[in-house]
């Protein structure tokens, strides 16, 4: 691989001795309400998709779920809990 500058690139942390792209860091924001199933479905297929795309090992892959309480979550003026309880009606 070409060496590269010591930067950030779509992301990805630059190696500083070697110039090869390091791991990928991956943060997902998203309401509190999924299973620890569906989460951890929804890392691997991120894990595969950086893997077949970037070419970079599993292992390298760091994926972080930041959860919001729906109260602490809005859209369009109103909580996801306004929102759910309008949408019940």
């Amino acid at each position: 691989m070409a060496r590269l500058p010591n930067r950030r690139i779509a992301g990805l942390r630059v190696n500083d001795n070697q110039g090869d792209i390091a791991m990928p860091e991956i943060t997902v924001s998203m309401a509190a309400g999924r299973t620890e199933e569906q989460k951890l479905g929804m890392m691997r297929d991120i894990t595969q998709a950086l893997v077949k795309n970037l070419g970079v090992d599993a292992d390298a892959v760091v994926i972080q779920i930041n959860e919001a309480p729906l109260h602490h979550k809005m859209k369009g003026g109103k909580s996801f809990v306004e929102r759910a309880a309008a949408a019940k009606k």
